[in-house]
């Protein structure tokens, strides 16, 4: 491994975070560096591989963080945020839409790689760099690895990806274009060339490493955090719950420490519960929450959700749906697709797994006007990612005016 004793002073980057610490046994802390890729080392188990969370100096919060002119880019929210020392894109800030119905939509596509994930990869890139790696390594079937790439080439470090076979073509042209080197290897073989990279090349890795259950990089998930701060300050306050398309759990996590910390530091009154949205064809966090386990493994089946469909869950979801007392459910492909269609009739184009959130709500509710406050559905990612987009030939339509004019009018 790439080993290096000395860091990247983090209190340079104005961040206020102090330790690693295990999401198992919050009491087991590791020093901030190096980043516990492969889950906490005192608390995994044979089975069970315990990922760790970040710990901050919450008494050195500035008094006006919360109130700083809105804009893109994580430096925003730097002290309660591991060290930022690579550049970013201009990630973060995306609007806030409202629904008739008193939903509210928070769309993430308009982020520089059309995905939440340049949230998580700001922050993962970053450590990479802090930590001397040589590049960063990472498993995605789309919008880790384009935006893995992407914070990877800005940082001007070298990205390896293992994806999918079965990856939307447009995805697979997005990561190459960043330059990275995507391979494509049988699903057993990932995660030991992985472990390799990691290390006898150096690199760092921004997703999983681990087989018994989802670890990602410790890092990562904080970025997610940013979410829960723009939703409240846009809505002046907590909303009663938020929808979240759930795969491995790190976005749940996130937004519910975000909130979290929003009412610890006396910004917001009270945590909204967070609602899992998984495709019906895996659901291994609605499985943990329903056995009681920590983690769950599920066959996996095909769905139009590729995003989210995970047959391995994380601890951290179970952790998130626990401390807000929300729910995980699962959501059909009719579902998510009535879902998708009801936000590209307000303008909004999302692949079918980032319509999860509001399929939820529409398909188990509760219903908005019965909530004691806003409700919110976390759109995660551009339609264009989808894997039927594109894919249908529209040949040319020999039409007279008359053709036309009943297909524009009905009549």
């Amino acid at each position: 491994m790439n080993s290096r004793t000395e860091y990247v002073d983090y209190r340079s980057a104005g961040s206020l975070a102090t330790a690693q610490r295990s999401l198992r046994d919050p009491d087991v802390r590791h020093p901030l560096w190096p980043p516990l890729t492969a889950g906490c080392p005192v608390t995994s188990t044979g089975t069970t591989a315990y990922p760790l969370d970040v710990d901050y100096d919450y008494d050195r919060v500035p008094a006006d963080l919360f109130t700083r002119p809105a804009a893109h880019g994580l430096e925003r929210w730097a002290p309660l945020l591991p060290p930022l020392v690579a550049p970013g894109l201009g990630e973060g800030d995306t609007p806030l839409v409202p629904l008739s119905d008193g939903v509210w939509i928070k769309d993430e596509s308009r982020n520089p790689t059309w995905s939440h994930k340049d949230r998580l990869n700001r922050v993962a890139v970053s450590a990479a760099v802090a930590s001397g790696a040589r590049g960063i390594v990472v498993s995605s079937s789309g919008n880790h690895g384009a935006s893995a790439a992407a914070y990877a080439a800005r940082a001007g470090l070298p990205c390896v990806l293992f994806t999918s076979p079965t990856a939307p073509p447009a995805v697979a042209s997005h990561v190459r274009a960043y330059g990275a080197t995507v391979l494509t290897v049988p699903p057993a073989n990932v995660r030991p060339f992985m472990r390799r990279i990691v290390d006898e090349l150096g690199y760092q890795s921004v997703s999983s490493v681990t087989d018994t259950a989802h670890t990602g990089h410790p890092f990562g998930p904080e970025g997610y955090k940013t979410l829960a701060y723009e939703i409240a300050l846009s809505l002046g306050r907590a909303p009663a719950a938020v929808h979240l398309p759930t795969g491995y759990g790190e976005l749940l996590y996130g937004v519910a420490k975000g909130f979290q910390e929003l009412a610890r530091l006396g910004v917001t009154g009270s945590v909204p519960r967070v609602y899992a949205a998984e495709p019906s064809a895996a659901g291994a966090l609605t499985t943990a929450m329903r056995t009681g386990a920590d983690t769950a493994r599920v066959p996996a089946g095909p769905t139009a959700a590729y995003a989210i469909d995970c047959e391995i869950g994380g601890y951290r979801g179970v952790v998130a749906l626990r401390a807000t007392g929300g729910e995980a459910r699962t959501v059909t492909d009719p579902q998510m697709i009535a879902a998708q269609a009801e936000l590209a009739a307000q303008g909004l184009w999302c692949e079918a797994s980032a319509a999860a959130g509001l399929a939820s709500l529409r398909s188990h509710g509760p219903k908005p006007a019965d909530e004691d406050g806003p409700v919110v559905c976390v759109a995660t990612s551009s339609g264009y990612k989808d894997t039927a987009t594109a894919r249908d030939a529209h040949a040319p339509m020999d039409l007279a005016w008359e053709d036309v004019k009943a297909l524009v009018t009905g009549a």
